[in-house]
Order: C-alpha cells, then sequence, then structure tokens
C-alpha cells in the first residue's frame, strides 16, 4: 500500500510514516523517563532515609517543613514519571499512540520541572543544616540557576546555533 508508505515530515531527513515516527518518539521517551525514574526514585528513598536518621532531631521548623515539601515533590515527580506508563498500559492496543504521545511529552515536561525544584531543594536543605541557612538559600539558588541554564537556556542556545 503505497498509502501507508507517505513519509510523515517529507523533507526532514527521515524516510519515515506517521505510526514509526510515533513509535520512535514514544521509545526516545520510555528512554527519557527511565533516566528521570531511577535519578527520582533515588532521591526519594533518599529523603524517606533522612527522618529516621538520629540527627533529624535536630531540624528547626523551617528545615523540617523544606524536607516535608521536599518529600512531596519526590513523590509528585516520581508519580510524574511514572503515568506515561500508566497511561500506555491504559491505552494499550486502542490505536491511541498519538495521544499518549503527546500526554506523555506534557506529563515529562512537568516531571523534569518537579525533579529542578525537587534537586535545588534538597541542596538547600543539605546546605541549611550543614553550613547555615544562608548557605542553604545561595546552594538551592545556584542549584537551580545552574539547572535552568543547562535544561533551558542550553537547548536553546544549540537551536539557535542550528539555524
Amino acid at each position: 500500500m503505497a498509502e501507508d508508505r507517505v513519509d510523515a515530515v517529507p523533507g526532514d531527513g527521515r524516510d519515515e510514516t506517521q505510526g514509526e515516527r510515533l513509535d520512535r518518539n514514544w521509545t526516545e521517551i520510555l528512554q527519557e523517563l527511565r533516566v528521570t525514574q531511577t535519578g527520582t526514585q533515588i532521591l526519594t528513598g533518599f529523603l524517606l532515609a533522612l527522618a529516621f536518621q538520629p540527627r533529624f532531631a535536630d531540624l528547626d521548623g523551617v528545615q523540617v517543613v523544606t524536607y516535608l515539601v521536599l518529600v512531596v515533590l519526590a513523590v509528585l515527580a516520581t508519580v510524574l514519571a511514572l503515568a506515561p506508563v500508566s497511561l500506555h498500559r491504559s491505552l494499550f492496543r486502542r490505536r491511541a499512540k498519538e495521544g499518549i504521545v503527546d500526554i506523555a511529552d506534557i506529563v515529562l515536561q512537568i516531571t523534569l520541572a518537579a525533579v529542578a525544584l525537587l534537586l535545588a531543594g534538597t541542596a538547600m536543605l543539605i546546605f541549611d543544616v550543614v553550613a547555615g541557612r544562608v548557605a542553604g538559600v545561595v546552594a538551592g539558588a545556584a542549584a537551580l540557576l545552574v539547572i535552568v541554564l543547562v535544561w533551558r537556556t542550553l537547548p536553546a542556545f544549540a537551536r539557535r546555533r542550528r539555524g
């Protein structure tokens, strides 16, 4: 069937049908999710273990609230990173690949935002406990700045360089 071999996006340098493109995009999203899931699950485990350390009782009110916010962010990031898999399972074999890919892309972007806040907040909490509140705020802000530069500014710069 010649109709089935219609190039999804003519002139983009790829010779793939819409179905092939969706399969490739889904595979790429899954690879990104694997990295994200592993990282968020490790960080979640680390945060959950902190509450059972003897020094946890020494945290002040701000540190406890920060810790609890980080636990919520860690759980949220983990749930979000797993959501596309659940979505795929629910819609498997229902000819919904395009919707799955579109939703998974959005969910993955939200997951990365949650992970950015989680990483910056974790740096803030650790520095706050070890070196004081000012060091914590500086470390958290610096971490967030680096994340924004590497995750947003660098890709934008690369896109501009390519024309």
